[in-house]
């Protein structure tokens, strides 16, 4: 009866809504790092919402591509001030145009549904560069701001390894059959890489975030985030770069997250409409 008693109480201290209400997001609910979690499907995919205790006016969200949980501080430091962190599982689909087309469902359930704010602070780790980047492209005016770690930028580079990098032979197979190219000449000639489409995200006035290691040779820093802020730059558009200097692939992340966090959250709480 006492084992019982004390997981119902910690059960209640975990939920963000009182006996008899109705929870805010459908789905299996855990915990989070202190915060709950829901996962419920969305298109035939499984989105994970975690929620704050206490939300703050406007619902702003961070929507991450690949690599949830991995380095959280960032995400714990902008719950606690109240925004949603959101995870669609679109794993091995490395940003195609289907990994898009998922993405812009779960887009309108989010918005339309639960009223999420209507631009989205996107986080792109690794090869979830390739997600934040491509839906950024199809939607810019969905998007309030991008913070890339490490991010892949052309999948020429990583997986391909058609320059610096080591590549990856099976990864470079997924791009192949995802992205539907019959051969690999047509994959290198493919012109829809994130570093070929920067006007537009430019013109719509995104800020950009990369931060990196400049001793990266899974994914070279210089033909990813270098040619994203040269191109982007010479677009007009507004990038900081935080280089690490030795530092290759991993970590991920900073020591102190204080300008990763204060990047998310200036520019999401600037995005959100005005009455």
């Amino acid at each position: 009866m006492l084992r019982f008693l004390l997981m119902t109480l910690c059960f209640l201290s975990l939920a963000p809504y009182g006996l008899g209400e109705e929870a805010p997001f459908p789905g299996k609910q855990s915990e989070w790092h202190g915060f709950r979690r829901y996962e419920f499907d969305v298109d035939g995919k499984k989105l994970s919402v975690v929620a704050p205790h206490k939300e703050i006016a406007g619902r702003p969200w961070v929507w991450h591509g690949e690599f949830f949980g991995h380095k959280p501080a960032p995400d714990i430091a902008l719950l606690e001030r109240g925004f949603h962190i959101v995870y669609l599982s679109v794993p091995n689909l490395l940003g195609c145009p289907e990994a898009v087309t998922h993405w812009n469902a779960a887009y309108k359930v989010l918005t339309e549904k639960y009223h999420f704010a209507p631009k989205a602070a996107l986080v792109g780790l690794s090869r979830g560069g390739l997600y934040c980047y491509n839906w950024a492209i199809a939607n810019p005016d969905h998007v309030a701001c991008i913070y890339g770690d490490a991010p892949v930028c052309d999948f020429k580079s990583w997986p391909g390894g058609r320059g610096k990098g080591k590549g990856s032979t099976g990864d470079w197979a997924l791009v192949l059959k995802c992205y539907g190219f019959q051969s690999d000449d047509e994959a290198l000639a493919y012109k829809g890489n994130p570093v070929d489409q920067l006007a537009g995200l430019a013109k719509a006035k995104i800020p950009l975030l990369h931060v990196y290691g400049d001793a990266d040779d899974v994914v070279p820093w210089d033909e990813n985030t270098g040619v994203i802020a040269e191109r982007y730059k010479a677009l007009g558009g507004d990038i900081t770069l935080i280089a690490k200097p030795g530092v290759g692939h991993h970590p991920h992340g900073l020591e102190d997250s204080t300008p990763i966090i204060d990047f998310l959250e200036r520019h999401s709480l600037a995005a959100l409409p005005t009455k």
